[in-house]
């Protein structure tokens, strides 16, 4: 009998080994949530949501800001409570719960406006207003992690205390560079201080490998971080067309990064334009199930 029930708890942590190490299959929310289309999100074959245009303000209230016609910004926290309403918190909750859903994961993506004064200013504890206003949210959202898209600001020891202040709450990190890899390489080292697989704090780095990242190699970005990533690509938009990538080309370049260098997964930026522009989320997702099993 204790040798059965230590092979069952044997097999138990292999299972939740192999779960944690599935291959990340993401892409960016860009459009407002309440009108995405769900259904294609939660069954097309992604496991990785990260809703973009989430904002901290001067006084450590969270906004979510608009980027769709006809929609507007959304408060989300005030004074430490969530009031961003019902009909939103159970429209992300349901990303994970909805029938047939592949969603197991689900991020909130944001840059780093206001985190050094607040962290230095009342400071990261947990009776703050910052501190208060991320606890509330992820339980009105069921939050799994905060990604951090830093792209001018870059200041590592107030990243690192506010990731940490994060991991109190019950988040992970993640990270969406493009450039300036010193930087994210002493982000990485700092938040994982002591940690191991699979306790990381910052478990995740979104590399854009389009517009300003579009040189980056993902296999470079692994070896000098010391963690595997996950290549973002952009698909086809009338934004910045060069920077498009159709399905077919999404998949020479993912398999060809992952040949060289075996990736964590890959992922997309963004829902809005594969909306927008009449795309397939079943063609970019079934890429990824090909080459991220």
């Amino acid at each position: 009998m204790k040798y059965s029930t230590l092979a069952t708890a044997l097999l138990f942590k292999l299972f939740l080994y192999h779960a944690a190490a599935a291959s990340i299959r993401s892409i960016y929310l860009f459009k407002d949530v309440l009108k995405s289309n769900t259904a294609s999100l939660t069954t097309s074959g992604f496991n990785s949501l990260i809703i973009f245009g989430v904002g901290i303000l001067e006084n450590g209230d969270i906004m979510y800001y608009s980027n769709t016609p006809g929609s507007v910004d959304t408060l989300l926290t005030s004074n430490g409570s969530y009031v961003g309403g019902a009909a939103l918190s159970d429209k992300v909750r349901s990303f994970k719960t909805a029938a047939g859903t592949g969603i197991n994961r689900v991020e909130i993506s944001m840059n780093s406006q206001h985190v050094r004064e607040l962290i230095s200013n009342p400071g990261p504890g947990a009776n703050t207003p910052l501190y208060r206003s991320f606890e509330a949210l992820k339980e009105a959202w069921t939050l799994d992690a905060v990604n951090n898209d830093d792209e001018s600001i870059y200041d590592a020891a107030s990243t690192v205390a506010f990731a940490q202040m994060l991991g109190k709450i019950g988040y992970k990190y993640t990270i969406a560079p493009y450039t300036n890899i010193r930087h994210w390489t002493t982000v990485k080292t700092q938040a994982n201080s002591g940690l191991q697989e699979p306790n990381l704090l910052l478990d995740r780095v979104y590399l854009q490998c389009y517009d300003g990242g579009a040189g980056n190699d993902p296999g470079s970005w692994q070896t000098t971080l010391g963690i595997k990533v996950v290549p973002l690509i952009w698909v086809t938009n009338d934004s910045k067309p060069s920077q498009g990538t159709t399905a077919t080309q999404a998949q020479s370049k993912f398999s060809s990064w992952n040949t060289r260098s075996a990736l964590a997964g890959g992922g997309y930026w963004n829902d809005y334009d594969i909306e927008k522009m009449g795309l397939s989320y079943s063609a970019y997702a079934n890429v990824l199930k090909s080459v991220f099993p």
